[in-house]
């Protein structure tokens, strides 16, 4: 029996979708307004994306109501929206471990739940994915419904234009639900637009509509495109739609997202449809509502950590150093006051990447240019072309989806664009979509690159100012997210010799050799391993490409066990080395060389230290390798549990 003092009454009924499909309309505005307060009430204790999920509640609600899923494949794009959708999914008993270590991922997961149809954590993905699974469902002869919900952010990028392009010539049922939460395309919404919608997306006008069409075919081909246009155009001019229209989506909208009594005959209509090709539902809905939304809506309560409900303040940690980008930000405002030719390009992350900095003093040298990295390399390409010196400052998990653009645009014509590669890593609660772990590879093997990782934020500065300096050839930086290691920052950034490292240590048995951000595990590592009687050298290589190859050498022919630690994958710094090791013969003389990199699997979301410690990238797992090497394992302290 349900307790009297339950603040969510109807939400406690909800085991899975089917539950609520029970529940009249007015009930189901109560049990947003409990799903909102759940939400809420979640985000406060484990942190995470707050804003994006509270303004789809009442259409999470709606869409789970109206189609049968799991049987109908309701797909959320980026999925960091979809906190409302996993507490009806049967998730709600688990909903307090989002983004813990061995809890909910903070996203959309195949293997989490049958009511994830599709995994995504990166934007844009939602209709080439539901166009695939339309596809399939005609192939194989089924009835089912697929739904692509995608934002106005997302809709920001080329692929999700290339997927409407490519649904819009075919004849697959799809409906794209369009989520507007601040795009200038949409007109006031209200009673007069909710009545167009239902409207337009009924059985009789669509009737209508094809009788219409049917006659104009007796006519003058230049009448039957007149009317057709005049049609479409007249529908755009009231609805806002003539766009996906011309695309060829039959367009619905704009709709009131927070109004019940809009969403369901709409949806109702659109499901009950026979009509084939794509469909866009347009609705428009405002983020962080219910959360004081003049506070939830902004990129502050985008994603967040833990809160107090009633005040809205985050539970953040004092740092105790500036956070890396914060000193990238501060480093390259430094270089710009110097040099007019410096500009900064973002992709949607302005504040993630501390550009917003850099814009409030170079506004007019400052351009972000939406979820369009590809674009975005290509923008920079093109502007380096003409002597500018752009950073493209961009995560290294975001950088992945304008590889293309990377080699054809930028690398194969060997144009000074510079990189700022941030999340350089493990990220921590994001998991492994964000993970900055493959661009050492997919970048060191470009001929003529420059790839630099920062040991520390003093490095930092100075990677930045070497950067701003190359001017005949592109180059990348690499820094981790969060706080640096406190280290006493540099008046002003001076360029680093390129393709030179340095000795921190000089030890005599073991040599690590750390690029990036490791290095300060590698020292208290060198201290481990001088307790069971091994002198130590470390080394900060500071470039991959190209290689400090006298140091390497030098370490190699000086040392029994030669060890890399990088924050990445298989095939990236350790391969340089390595690779220089074996051309130089080094490898044939009984050196022990072994390599420490991300372990060849994807990393689920937990603590970055976690991470760390699971990936062996901390002292225990250094010191370990290096007694492994030596055969001296029954000195290994066993890891704890």
């Amino acid at each position: 029996m349900l307790s009297d003092q339950s603040d969510t009454p109807l939400l406690d009924l909800i085991s899975v979708p089917a539950d609520l499909r029970e529940f009249t309309p007015v009930q189901l505005k109560q049990l947003a307004d409990e799903l909102r307060q759940e939400t809420i009430n979640t985000v406060s204790i484990t942190g995470g994306h707050l804003g994006a999920g509270l303004g789809v509640v009442e259409l999470t609600v709606a869409l789970h109501y109206v189609f049968d899923t799991p049987r109908d494949r309701l797909i959320w794009d980026v999925s960091h929206q979809a906190y409302p959708h996993k507490i009806l999914t049967g998730r709600r008993d688990r909903i307090r471990t989002l983004r813990q270590g061995g809890g909910l991922s903070g996203f959309t997961r195949r293997v989490e739940s049958e009511f994830d149809p599709f995994g995504a954590a990166h934007s844009s993905t939602s209709i080439s994915a539901g166009l695939g699974m339309a596809v399939a469902r005609d192939l194989s002869g089924g009835a089912n419904n697929v739904i692509s919900v995608i934002g106005d952010g997302a809709m920001s990028a080329g692929m999700a234009y290339e997927a409407m392009n490519n649904a819009g010539s075919m004849d697959s049922r799809l409906i794209v639900v369009l989520n507007d939460n601040d795009m200038s395309i949409a007109p006031a919404v209200g009673a007069m637009s909710a009545y167009l919608s239902r409207l337009i997306s009924s059985k009789g006008y669509r009737s209508l509509r094809k009788v219409a069409k049917e006659m104009a075919h007796h006519f003058p081909k230049s009448f039957e495109q007149a009317a057709r246009r005049a049609e479409e155009y007249a529908r755009g001019f009231v609805t806002g739609g003539t766009l996906f229209e011309e695309m060829g989506f039959y367009y619905i909208g704009p709709i009131d997202g927070h109004n019940i009594d809009h969403l369901l005959p709409v949806l109702r209509n659109v499901r009950d449809s026979k009509q084939s090709g794509p469909v866009l539902v347009h609705v428009v809905t405002q983020k962080g509502k219910g959360f004081e939304s003049d506070r939830g809506a902004g990129e502050k309560y985008h994603s967040v950590a833990k809160f107090d409900v009633v005040t809205g303040t985050q539970n953040k940690s004092k740092p105790k150093a500036p956070s890396y980008t914060a000193v990238f930000a501060d480093s390259l405002i430094a270089e710009a006051e110097k040099d007019d030719r410096i500009v900064a390009i973002t992709a949607a992350m302005p504040s993630g990447t501390g550009l917003d900095k850099f814009a409030k003093r170079f506004p007019e040298r400052c351009f972000d240019v939406g979820i369009a990295e590809q674009h975005g390399v290509t923008f920079a390409a093109g502007l380096a072309s003409e002597g500018y010196r752009p950073f493209a400052t961009i995560y290294s998990t975001f950088l992945q989806r304008a590889y293309d653009q990377i080699v054809h645009d930028v690398a194969i014509q060997s144009l000074p664009v510079r990189f700022a590669i941030d999340r350089a890593g493990l990220v921590g609660a994001d998991g492994p979509t964000h993970h900055g772990s493959f661009d050492i590879a997919y970048l060191g093997c470009l001929p003529g690159f420059i790839l630099m990782a920062a040991a520390d934020e003093a490095e930092l500065v100075h990677m930045v100012a070497t950067a701003a300096a190359i001017d005949d050839r592109p180059s990348a930086f690499r820094y981790p997210r969060g706080e640096g290691e406190g280290v006493e920052l540099p008046a002003v950034g001076v360029a680093l010799e390129i393709g030179k490292g340095r000795i921190v240590r000089e030890g005599t048995t073991v040599a690590l050799l750390s690029y990036g951000g490791r290095l300060g595990e590698c020292l208290k590592a060198a201290e481990e391993l001088a307790t069971h009687g091994l002198s130590t050298t470390v080394a900060d290589a500071r470039f991959a490409k190209p290689l400090d190859e006298d140091l390497v050498h030098g370490l190699a022919r000086e040392h029994e066990v030669l060890i890399t630690v990088e924050e990445g994958a298989i095939g990236g710094f350790a391969t340089q080395v390595m690779t220089s090791l074996a051309r130089g013969g080094l490898l044939d003389s009984g050196l022990k060389f072994r390599p420490l990199t991300i372990p060849d699997q994807f990393i689920d979301h937990d603590s970055p230290a976690s991470q760390y410690a699971q990936a062996g990238l901390t002292v225990p797992g250094i010191a370990a390798t290096a007694l492994y090497a030596l055969g001296r394992e029954d000195e290994v302290v066993p890891a704890r549990a």
